[in-house]
């Protein structure tokens, strides 16, 4: 079982958009009874969260993720808005393509989990969590020629695992296997007019459809239809996040539990152009805190057979040294993880550390991530 991400606590107040797949995900189990960024999500199927995680590993699992916010920003001033908005530089941003961002405040902190993706130098999107975006958007734009809406229709199914080209490359007229990483096309999926983008949030290969709310349930019966031959399962959020976990792929907020935690102490240095020329909110404080950070992502593994509760204090010598982030038990890894923030001066491999759970539990740094550590998985052919 997980011990990380708490969808409830991320949840907006208000229950303010729905999936059109939601009878689906009554009908495998689901309560619909938590969720995030105000959409309900199956949490939990009928079946074990660690069972869709080997699906996911060996075959493919079809996750709906249409609780991620998707932006349209378009307008002859769009691009100078993003750019301004993020630390990386939108300007190479190629149409077909889409990075990971970071983007901060003034004093350099993280405020968001955001993707942006190119699909003209004037039209863009931006898939995003729970963070500051959209205010942060709303004050870059005023006055400036640039559009910007939330797209409530879009819904996004997320084919995982090594099986997932061999279930969609058939049924596009593209070769899905050249796809790379971080590149999307427009294309046609049983008949329906869609995006599929080469990525997701599990460590494997995989893609995202992007498709209208009424072609949505028609797409993802076709791939479970599709995909039966090759033992294809529904993946609850439980089982994404025991994957991305393993991944140590990073969540906002859960990850950055200081409130003010900058790029540099996640490892998210790939996510700033240390070149780029223009300004952006936050550029003088980032680039001033590189080389001060105060702790530093790693991974443990635990001594443990269950999860370390996200939030415990991690002890060396009797002193405190750092902060457990996110936690699974992985069941196929059989290990207990925890991805963690460390002191520098404790986070080289090997270092042996107490995790201040109910039972104090013995642990190790590690390499992260904690599977796939050359991430050949998501990247077998580059």
């Amino acid at each position: 079982m997980s011990n990380s991400t708490q969808p409830a606590e991320a949840a907006e107040a208000a229950i303010t958009r729905n999936s059109v797949l939601n009878e689906r995900h009554r009908e495998l189990g689901s309560k619909l009874d938590e969720s995030i960024w105000g959409m309900p999500i199956p949490q939990f199927y009928h079946s074990d969260p660690h069972d869709e995680v080997i699906a996911v590993r060996t075959r493919a699992a079809l996750y709906d993720v249409s609780a991620l916010n998707i932006l349209n920003v378009t307008g002859p001033a769009a691009l100078k808005v993003l750019d301004k908005l993020v630390a990386i530089d939108v300007t190479e941003l190629e149409p077909g393509t889409s990075r990971l961002a970071a983007e901060v405040n003034e004093e350099g902190a993280l405020v968001d989990d955001i993707m942006l993706i190119c699909d003209a130098k004037d039209h863009y999107r931006i898939s995003h969590g729970g963070g500051s975006t959209q205010q942060n958007l709303a004050r870059l734009s005023e006055g400036l020629d640039v559009t910007i809406e939330q797209d409530f229709d879009v819904h996004i199914l997320s084919l995982q695992g090594p099986k997932s080209v061999d279930i969609l490359g058939p049924e596009v007229s593209i070769d899905l296997a050249r796809l790379p990483y971080f590149k999307h096309v427009e294309t046609k999926l049983f008949g329906c007019d869609v995006i599929i983008a080469r990525g997701g949030y599990s460590g494997e290969r995989g893609y995202e459809v992007y498709c209208s709310g009424e072609d949505a349930v028609h797409i993802w019966d076709s791939i479970m239809e599709k995909g039966h031959a090759y033992g294809i399962m529904a993946g609850s959020w439980e089982s994404l996040d025991l994957t991305r976990v393993e991944a140590a792929l990073l969540f906002y907020p859960f990850d950055m539990p200081e409130g003010d935690t900058t790029p540099w102490e996640v490892n998210m240095h790939w996510c700033v152009d240390l070149n780029k020329k223009g300004d952006y909110v936050g550029k003088e404080a980032l680039l001033k805190l590189k080389g001060r950070e105060r702790f530093k992502q790693a991974g443990l593994v635990c001594q443990s057979s269950e999860a370390m509760p996200a939030g415990a204090k991690i002890i060396k010598d009797g002193k405190e040294i750092g902060v457990v982030t996110s936690a699974s038990f992985s069941r196929y890894l059989m290990k207990s993880i925890a991805m963690v923030h460390l002191k520098p001066e404790f986070s080289q491999l090997g270092t042996q550390v107490v995790v201040a759970a109910e039972t104090p539990v013995k642990a190790h740094v590690v390499k992260t991530p904690f599977y796939d550590p050359m991430r050949l998985r998501t990247h077998p052919e580059q």
